[in-house]
């Protein structure tokens, strides 16, 4: 198989979230062609999206940039990473990422995709306290925001199942895998209430907040309990309701990253 297309199948699966599949190929394509910038810049990124793996990932780019010491996407997603490590644990890649911006900013032009990318992830590092917290509300807000749209996909299909409608094909979609998984995990009698949780989420937390907190006052003034939790244990069935969704999101990608490399098998067969 041609270099470029190891090249083309890594970027298709790091874009539906395959990174051990992305690992996977960009290995293959190393073991088959030997050492390349751009299949090692794949294989870095690839590890540094997994959680303690950024040791694996800074191996791949010094590797990268050994051979390729002015590639722009090297140098940016080594940066990256050297950014995001804690100072205090790996203070060599802190005092490296230093350099790394310098070299970039003398290679990309100013307005450049690579500029960009250096600019907010300095900026992203030079953030403060509060920054923090309002960039976390803002995560916050934007996930809530997915979920409860994701809730609505999910009634809407689950209506259209009850009718006998046959449901859409999710293909390569990840949003349409995740709520095709969510309508299987839905199914029967004893998930009936977890449906109408999603169907009416709003309104269910709010009702549940009242609920919650009129039981646990309702039992402090009787003078049963000092204080009481107990009221909170109304929230399990949301909870509940929302692991499903986060499980059907994690199906959705398994079985779409599973199309993406039966597709490249079907391919090498021809």
């Amino acid at each position: 198989m041609e270099r470029q297309r190891y090249v083309e199948r890594c970027s298709e699966l790091f874009a539906v979230g395959g990174f051990a599949a992305v690992r996977e190929t960009a290995e293959a394509g190393l073991d088959e062609y030997g050492p390349d910038p751009v299949l090692l810049r794949w294989l870095g990124q690839a590890h540094a999206a997994e959680d303690d793996h950024d040791r694996e990932a800074e191996t791949a780019y010094r590797k990268g940039l050994a051979l390729a010491p002015h590639d722009l996407g090297l140098l940016v997603s080594y940066m990256g990473l050297c950014l995001r490590s804690d100072s205090f644990d790996h203070p060599s890649r802190a005092r490296r990422a230093v350099e790394l911006q310098k070299r970039v900013e003398e290679l990309a032009p100013p307005g450049s995709p690579e500029r960009e990318r250096v600019d907010d992830a300095t900026g992203w590092a030079g953030r403060g306290y509060w920054d923090d917290l309002m960039a976390g509300a803002a995560r916050g807000r934007a996930q809530r925001a997915a979920t409860e749209e994701r809730s609505v996909l999910v009634t809407d299909a689950l209506r259209r199942d009850a009718r006998g409608e046959s449901r859409e094909e999710a293909g390569e979609d990840l949003d349409t895998a995740a709520v095709t998984a969510a309508v299987e995990l839905l199914q029967g009698a004893r998930n009936a209430p977890l449906r109408l949780l999603l169907a009416h989420r709003v309104a269910a937390y709010v009702l549940t907040f009242a609920l919650s907190f009129g039981l646990n006052k309702a039992l402090v003034w009787s003078g049963a309990l000092e204080f009481s939790p107990w009221g909170w244990l109304l929230y399990v069935p949301l909870f509940v309701a929302e692991a499903k969704l986060r499980r059907a999101e994690r199906i959705g990608k398994e079985r779409v990253v599973a199309r993406v490399q039966a597709r490249h098998q079907a391919a090498d067969a021809v």
